[in-house]
């Protein structure tokens, strides 16, 4: 099974030569009153936990972990020391280390009897015990810490709530392992925490953050390691310092007194020297020595077999051939080798792939005579992992092309009972690739490809699809493969070849015609197209009533997505309102962490639109909640395209926090993965745009304002917010007539372009034009500050040109109160200069203390770049040129050095120099020097 996951337990999938030989079986007493639920893994020791006769959950899904698939509660089960377990004193005294050091390494080979020695110990505790087997599928750090949380919560551990946890398979908040780490230091008694079958966590990042954990977690964790190979630790850094006890293959090593024990146990009396000879053979390896044990109590001659017995491959296989198959009859023969194929299988399982009805006393008969078949409960049983192996390389040399059709019958079996991911790994491995897909889409499960723990596992099982797979299901699923790699050209080939002949296929109507709409509605928002999501909405609502209720609850994440894509369609168009209707239901499809990557991208895109309606301090807000989401649930930002943080730096502009935009825009640049999502692309080259022409370089401002996004229709927004910036760099270069025509671009009825053209046309010496366009503002899209504050300079300036310099100081009065409560300062740097003397007369100077200029009390944090520049109050850009002069200024040069330097007339470096002593305020050239030092513009 893919990642190992599943109602039936964990996928123990391991190589014949990584197990051989690990045969270590024996039952446990199943009292009257209760069920004792069975399992063997690795070989060496019995996975138990009791439930309730009356409790009807199977004891290995009980819980969910946070993409709400089953836990696996067999994995966090105390293993059971079964009747023949030998307890050695001398190891135990080992683990009873005084003190006890925080970290306790058991490393030794398969079947060593590792688990069950730590067993036998922590079963003696008095300290809480957290137990897990660990899994192939913690390889990926997300499963590895969820399965660790869940288990410290079922040892009793309070682990703080607002340690959060994953939402992801393959990755975690960085965050999280110092929350845990912080949470257990406060424990009042340290956690025992055994992690079994470690060597299975191959994944540095994890051995990283276990690192981190066990470093950090003072007095409050005791870790245990049981594993077969070194970890990735730095083991010699605890050696060193005294903090580490480790008990290893030699010390696990039966001594041939303790041999003699266990033979005895196993009903065995063998003279002193055989058992001496047994131990040096199988140096003292527990595995073989109960494989011994096991086979020599059916020879005649026990001690001649002991000695003859070989604990090599082929002796090891053909042992279990031998002495587990081929002593049953050949109807068991045939259930155990059909079996095989299967990682757990109740009786009616069975008989769907005997073609019998006497799977129940048979797996009954077969348990109790130990014949290498474990309970899970509930009539759940397994083989062991090796025996099972041997199995199926024996059922494919004795009827080959027959494990296909087992496992395609064990799919289809599996799929009626409920088992989707089971059916999906059993359908794959027979090359059904037509049921699979079919069965992924009548599930409604194809919104799991975008999001959830299981996103990675389910990419992985289709990526190996065949070709031959060529049915609407199968294009289906490929689409939505492709869409979820970003590849849009080879997943729109896919859903076109879906849509062709999808209601005649034999497929559930409902969930194929759900499925469609919403590949199509993320495609339309990936091509730019607002028509194409707005049917695409409209077909999963006619397909809605065919589908069973059951379905859309458990896959709330296909509604989650489909009203994400169907808001960034929207709001591509500009229809704002509609958008934030579709977006601000996205939390109510509730999901928990199955939906919240479309929770964290809804509310990216809520914050997008308030800035861009001038409501910034609601745009930082919801950007915010979008990355607390995406911390709490272990979710990178770019998982969502990084648009919360592109508000954010869109907000640092014009509250001039240049260094801090610089570094958000950086991140998003740094993780792009050139995902052909067109608003992420327009709002990405917009903001650098601004960026740049806040740090005064008008020219690369211009030629980045234009994103020149590919889209199936232009967005008026993005269009209005080109020709704005466009037009502020003209303005600064004191080009209004060209700022004039950019604006042309601008639609009418929004503010922001009226109060820009009004600001041009100031520029250009048209008052009465200027102050007839900022008395009717349109005003119908009901602008937030960020808009009305720079409507505000505007009125101002054209009174101040108007020569009414009470209505002016007025105005810039009531600019500086609306502005100040969300701290946007780029409107008064933007101004031009005559805002200058206004500021710094009384009563406005104080207005600007402590926020635009510096002033007693608390200061807004901002970085020192940027309270420089506050203070400095430049109101103009410098140009590309004025900063060449000024550095060769800042290297003592002269004016008629800087001219030869720059091949330009000395009348030309004076012009410059005139301009750059305007734009920074000062008259002298040191004056300039340091200001533009200051400035960090040298």
């Amino acid at each position: 099974m893919p990642g190992g996951r599943g109602p039936f337990g964990p996928a123990r999938a391991c190589g014949y030569a990584r197990t051989l030989g690990s045969c270590i079986w024996q039952c446990c007493p199943r009292p009257p009153d209760r069920t004792t639920v069975v399992i063997a893994l690795d070989g060496e020791s019995l996975r138990g936990s009791t439930v309730s006769p009356d409790d009807d959950r199977h004891p290995a899904c009980t819980g969910v972990d946070p993409a709400g698939v089953p836990f696996l509660r067999t994995r966090l089960a105390l293993p059971t020391r079964p009747a023949t377990f030998l307890r050695r004193e001398r190891l135990v005294q080992r683990l009873d280390q005084t003190p006890p050091l925080p970290l306790t390494m058991v490393n030794g080979t398969a079947g060593a009897g590792k688990t069950l020695l730590v067993a036998d110990w922590a079963a003696g505790l008095e300290l809480p015990l957290a137990w897990l087997t660990c899994d192939a599928a913690d390889r990926a750090p997300g499963v590895f810490w969820a399965y660790v949380l869940e288990a410290l919560h079922g040892a009793g551990v309070p682990v703080p709530a607002g340690i959060g946890g994953p939402a992801e398979a393959s990755r975690v908040d960085p965050g999280l392992p110092a929350r845990l780490a912080a949470g257990l230091d406060e424990l009042d008694r340290p956690v025992v925490l055994v992690l079994d079958e470690y060597d299975r966590v191959t994944t540095p990042e994890v051995a990283e953050q276990l690192r981190f954990v066990l470093d950090h977690a003072g007095r409050g964790l005791r870790l245990v390691l049981v594993t077969r190979t070194e970890p990735l630790l730095p083991l010699h850094r605890y050696r060193a310092a005294g903090l580490m006890t480790e008990i290893r293959n030699a010390d696990l090593a039966f001594t041939p007194e303790e041999a003699a024990e266990l033979l005895t146990l196993h009903g065995l009396s063998l003279p002193a020297e055989s058992v001496r000879g047994l131990v040096r053979r199988t140096q003292g390896w527990a595995a073989g020595l109960r494989l011994c044990a096991l086979a020599a109590r059916q020879s005649p001659d026990p001690e001649t077999y002991l000695k003859e017995f070989e604990a090599c491959r082929s002796t090891v296989a053909d042992f279990l051939l031998a002495e587990v198959l081929g002593t049953q009859a050949p109807e068991r023969q045939d259930l155990l080798l059909r079996a095989s194929v299967l990682d757990r299988f109740c009786p009616d399982l069975v008989n769907a792939l005997t073609l019998r009805s006497d799977a129940e006393p048979t797996l009954a008969a077969l348990h109790r005579e130990n014949a290498f078949l474990q309970q899970l409960g509930h009539s759940w049983y397994c083989l062991h992992p090796l025996c099972a192996e041997i199995l199926r390389a024996h059922l494919r040399e004795r009827a080959p092309g027959l494990e296909p059709e087992l496992r395609r019958r064990a799919a289809r079996w599996l799929r009626r009972y409920g088992a989707l991911p089971e059916a999906l790994a059993q359908g794959a491995a027979a090359d059904d690739w037509e049921f699979a897909a079919r069965t992924f889409v009548d599930d409604l499960a194809i919104g799991q490809l975008f999001t959830g723990l299981r996103s990675q596992d389910l990419s992985d099982l289709f990526g190996r699809m065949s070709p031959e797979a060529t049915g609407p299901a199968a294009h289906l699923v490929r689409a939505a493969r492709e869409l979820a790699h970003h590849d849009l050209q080879h997943a729109l080939a896919h859903l076109d070849r879906a849509r062709e002949g999808l209601d005649g296929d034999g497929l559930d109507p409902g969930p194929a015609r759900l499925s469609r709409a919403l590949l199509e509605a993320l495609a339309a928002r990936m091509t730019g197209a607002p028509d194409r999501a707005e049917q695409a909405a409209r077909a999963a609502e006619e397909a809605r009533p065919d589908i069973p209720a059951h379905l859309l609850d458990a896959h709330p994440e296909c509604t989650a997505l489909l009203l994400t894509h169907l808001g960034v369609a929207r709001l591509w168009a500009g229809r704002f309102d509609a958008a934030r209707a579709a977006l601000n239901a996205v939390p109510g499809c509730g999901g928990g962490a199955a939906t919240a990557l479309p929770r964290l991208e809804s509310l990216g895109h809520l914050a997008l639109i308030d800035y861009l309606t001038g409501w910034h301090g609601r745009a930082e807000r919801k950007a915010q909640a979008a990355a607390a989401e995406a911390e709490r649930h272990g979710l990178p930002q770019q998982a969502a395209s990084g648009i919360g943080r592109l508000v954010l730096a869109a907000v640092a502009v014009d509250r001039d926090e240049l260094r801090r935009a610089e570094e958000l825009l950086k991140e998003v640049s740094d993780s792009h993965d050139g995902t052909p999502d067109p608003v992420t692309r327009a709002v990405l080259a917009l903001t650098t745009s601004r960026l740049l022409l806040a740090r005064g370089d008008a020219r690369a401002a211009l030629e980045t304002a234009d994103p020149a996004v590919p889209a199936a229709v232009a967005s008026p927004w993005v269009t209005e917010q080109t020709a704005l910036i466009a037009a502020a760099a003209h303005l600064a270069h004191g080009r209004p007539e060209s700022a004039l025509r950019d604006l042309r671009r601008a639609p009418d009825h929004r503010t922001a372009g009226a109060v820009e053209r009004a600001r041009a046309r100031l520029a250009a010496g048209r008052l009465d034009e200027a102050r007839d366009l900022i008395d009717h503002l349109p005003g119908e899209d009901r602008p937030g500050p960020a808009v009305t504050v720079r409507a505000t300079l505007v009125r101002a300036q054209a009174a101040h040109q108007a020569g009414d310099p009470g209505t002016a100081r007025r105005l810039v009065a009531r600019a500086l109160l609306d502005a100040r409560r969300e701290h946007l300062r780029r409107p008064f740097l933007e101004a031009g200069p005559w805002i200058r003397p206004l500021l710094a007369s009384d009563p406005l100077r104080e207005l600007t203390h402590g926020w635009l200029t510096p002033g007693p009390g608390p200061r807004v944090d901002r970085d020192a770049s940027t309270a420089r520049a506050s203070t400095a109050l430049v109101v103009e850009p410098l140009s590309a040129r004025e900063r060449d002069v000024l550095r060769r200024l800042a290297r003592m040069m002269s004016t008629e050095e800087i001219a030869a330097d720059l091949q330009v007339s000395v009348n030309t470096v004076k012009t410059h120099l005139k301009s750059a002593y305007r734009k920074l305020g000062v008259s002298r050239r040191g004056e300039a020097v340091r200001r533009a030092r200051d400035l960090r513009l040298l």
